[in-house]
């Protein structure tokens, strides 16, 4: 059920919990890697790293971290969302869409303008997210421009042609 879930700011102590639940979800350590470099990074944003906790078992992660809007070499900060893990033993029950529509709220509280978020368009364009086309958004990261996804905070946030400019830690990827 949904009122099960807890949603709060990752501590110190969950880190392990966190590793486990991003092995899980992405079946692999490429995930755990990036988590521990952006928090090192200077984009790291501790409020807008969130755990999703059921019956007190961590069963959930995500991160929002600064990037770059670049228009035209006029730069501005934006949020990026990256990683979002759900175990999947407890997929489906809404732990996913807890985690993205909390950070979204918190991330608005604390000012920032918009989120993007590159891969699975389908699930987050049904919590908001439209297709970067809209603006004809690009990334530095090597993807497809139908991979990205982005939505407004404030309107107006994005023009035609801008580019996300990713933390070097994505890059690493791939």
């Amino acid at each position: 059920m949904i009122e099960d879930i807890i949603v709060r700011p990752e501590r110190s102590n969950d880190v392990n919990a966190i590793d486990v639940v991003n092995i899980s979800a992405f079946e692999g350590d490429k995930e755990v890697q990036l988590v521990a470099d952006l928090r090192k990074s200077p984009f790291y944003v501790p409020d807008l790293a969130l755990v999703a906790e059921v019956h007190g078992r961590l069963v959930g992660h995500v991160m929002l971290t600064k990037a770059q809007l670049n228009r035209r070499g006029q730069l501005s900060e934006i949020l990026v969302l990256a990683p979002m893990s759900v175990v999947p033993s407890q997929s489906h029950r809404g732990i996913g869409t807890r985690l993205v529509q909390d950070a979204m709220t918190r991330a608005k509280r604390l000012g920032y303008r918009a989120v993007v978020v590159t891969g699975q368009p389908e699930y987050y364009q049904k919590l908001g997210f439209q297709k970067g086309g809209r603006w004809r958004l690009y990334s530095t990261l090597p993807v497809p421009d139908s991979a990205i996804s982005a939505i407004e905070l404030h309107d107006g946030t994005f023009k035609e042609g801008d580019t996300v400019q990713y933390p070097v830690e994505f890059l690493r990827l791939y």
